[in-house]
């Protein structure tokens, strides 16, 4: 690609491929098209990352490291109750998104909560029972 076309977008260049054009009729610049002000996904992160909605965000993170052994509970926990708050405010206020990070914070979260939880306590239980012999 020549550098006088390397700031034009791959649609831009597909709608030029797309045109018929004459042998020796071929367009100085293509058509520019206009982007809306008003687009709630048009940040620079395509509306992927719910940055306005922090519970939400958080709750996710805390969802996904709650598979890890030592600190699982205590993250699924947080990531329970900060995806509930997550979706709360994504309910009030649609504009900041974030219900499926919020959604996982909430199921993974609290399944990994459930599972670390009961782990401790049959952990704690086998060793009260090995020390009561």
């Amino acid at each position: 690609m020549s550098s006088k076309n390397a700031d034009w977008d791959d649609d831009e260049l597909e709608d030029l491929e797309d045109e018929d054009f004459e042998d020796d009729e071929q367009p100085s610049q293509p058509r520019r098209r206009r982007r809306s002000t008003s687009d709630p996904t048009g940040d620079a992160t395509g509306g992927v990352i719910p940055y306005k909605n922090p519970p939400a965000l958080i709750a996710y993170y805390c969802g996904v490291f709650s598979l890890l052994p030592l600190f699982g509970f205590f993250l699924g926990a947080t990531g329970f109750i900060l995806g509930i708050k997550g979706l709360k405010l994504a309910k009030a206020h649609p504009e900041v998104r974030g219900q499926v990070h919020a959604w996982i914070g909430v199921l993974v979260g609290g399944l990994f909560a459930v599972v670390w939880g009961a782990a401790i306590v049959m952990i704690v239980v086998g060793i009260v029972m090995n020390a009561s012999r």
